[in-house]
């Protein structure tokens, strides 16, 4: 894995080994994060006055937030099974027109259960938008810089959150929160409009050339939904989907129902993955374990916070918006990090380091209070530099384990199956904040979440628990990471390079 000596690449700036073609594919999908971020923040911007309109107490506006979450793992499979068979452009544009539809609803809403309904679409369209465009990114770009193209594109979020946040501060006072969800509308026909002419993706196109129909690995749409197994999986699809409504609604409370409900959602999840993967399975329900908990660490930060500093710090509209564009700029800086860190270390590496620092600066965040918004801003840019920006490699962690006729599929369902974390995430959040401070509520989850994503990701848990349990599906590629070292030459480090070969069946 060494380029060969006086290699030119040493002497050429990074940058200039992306062709124009490239970056082009690169700005327009990064544009569709950046809708990403900005529609799907909207509700926790405003869940303060959406749950004054509607009546709603603190954890039933949460359930709003979660919503979104509960049909990502659907949109993950089908816009991701869409994205293999179709191509990435295809599903990159379905997953657009969701949020669009969405984003109306919202904005027209007469009440709790049709906003409820409107933010299950968005929910489909950012899985969609997540599998899709990262792969066909990732899949474009140069390997050796795949974690830089990973941790840039992700960025595009935390910048949408920064837009939203400034736009919430113009618009809301004045016009009210309808009025967010319908500005969003100018940002997904822009995005619609730079798709149109898109080519596809090089893996993608290459996988094709190279591969006969009849010799690829069958997609996930023909696994689950096309075997003799088609109506059990369709059926238990439906009801995992009505499970989730009753328990994010919290039409059902009781503590042991709910519990028999999450037991059975898991167990579909889990049968879903063995028959998409077969003897790869151990690998897939790990990664979205640590998925989920990385959800868990993560978004009661980025859903209730707008909440804490609105009711807990009592700031008017124009602070909360300052405070959070502090918090989505260390965002994306992080992402930027996170690509030339995961580039250097590898990104298993780079990914428990980075978490680490956060660690540090997460109490301080909430003892600060709001007595100095400046040192609030600054820790919260820190915190989210480290702490959220590192995931911005979680599309180049993912796909490694996947081969590239399935990998939209298999990164798309397994990360939107693991965010079901940040439909806990709010719920969890508000409910501790009913006997604890709201602040105290968000610093003791993210610190312990985020110590369990530490150990998940530093010890290679998807590799460890392949070899335990089917040691003859293990590649030799899950141990190992191409980093690029000082000089332009090519190593190994400790996770998996981007390019993994064909499971064994």
């Amino acid at each position: 894995m060494t380029a060969p000596a006086g290699s030119s690449r040493s002497a050429t700036p990074w940058f200039r080994e992306v062709s124009g073609r490239q970056w082009r594919q690169f700005v327009a999908a990064w544009l569709g994060y950046l809708l990403d971020g900005f529609d799907f923040v909207l509700m926790g911007l405003v869940l303060v006055e959406v749950s004054a309109e509607f009546g709603l107490s603190t954890v039933q506006g949460a359930t709003l937030i979660s919503a979104a979450f509960i049909s990502r793992w659907c949109g993950g499979l089908l816009i991701g099974a869409i994205g293999d068979r179709k191509g990435r452009k295809t599903a990159m544009i379905l997953s657009i027109g969701l949020f669009c539809i969405g984003s109306v609803i919202c904005a027209i809403a007469p009440g709790y259960w049709v906003l409820f309904v409107a933010r299950l679409l968005i929910g489909l369209g950012m899985a969609g938008e997540y599998s899709a465009s990262s792969t066909y990114v990732i899949e474009s770009w140069p390997q050796h810089l795949r974690n830089r193209a990973s941790g840039f594109l992700i960025s595009g979020f935390s910048i949408g959150t920064i837009i939203a946040a400034q736009v919430y501060a113009l618009v809301v006072p004045t016009h009210g929160w309808r009025w967010l969800f319908a500005i969003g509308l100018v940002p997904i026909a822009i995005t619609l409009y730079l798709r149109r002419a898109l080519p596809e993706s090089d893996d993608w196109e290459e996988m094709r050339a190279r591969t006969p129909a009849v010799d690829r690995q069958p997609d996930v749409m023909s696994v689950l939904f096309g075997g003799p197994r088609r109506v059990v999986n369709l059926a238990s699809g439906l009801a995992t989907l009505a499970a989730l409504v009753l328990i994010f609604t919290r039409t059902i409370t009781d503590g042991w129902i709910v519990g028999l409900l999450a037991v059975l959602v898991a167990a579909v999840f889990v049968s879903y993955m063995v028959q998409f993967t077969r003897g790869r399975w151990p690998t897939g329900v790990m990664l979205m374990v640590t998925v989920f908990a990385a959800f868990l660490y993560s978004w009661p930060i980025q859903s209730l916070l707008p909440t804490y500093l609105k009711t807990t710090l009592g700031l008017d509209a124009s602070h909360v918006a300052n405070v959070l564009t502090f918090a989505g700029l260390g965002a994306a800086v992080g992402c930027w990090v996170a690509g030339f860190t995961g580039d250097w270390l590898g990104t298993r590496k780079a990914y428990w380091m980075s978490l680490l620092i956060s660690q540090l600066i997460i109490f301080p965040v909430f003892l600060v209070g709001g007595g100095s918004l400046a040192l609030l801003g600054g820790l919260l840019f820190l915190q989210q530099v480290f702490g959220q920006g590192i995931s911005g490699l979680l599309p180049k962690w993912i796909g490694g384990y996947f081969p590239p006729e399935q990998r939209a599929a298999g990164l798309g369902f397994t990360y939107n199956v693991g965010a079901l974390g940040g439909a806990v995430a709010p719920v969890l959040g508000a409910s501790l904040a009913q006997h604890m401070s709201l602040g105290t509520a968000l610093a003791v989850l993210s610190f312990g979440l985020t110590l369990v994503v530490m150990v998940l990701v530093g010890t290679n848990a998807p590799r460890r628990l392949q070899r335990r349990l089917r040691p003859d599906d293990e590649w030799s590629s899950d141990a190992v990471d191409v980093v690029r070292r000082g000089d332009g030459q090519a190593a190994m480090a400790g996770a998996q390079p981007d390019a993994a070969p064909a499971p064994r069946r």
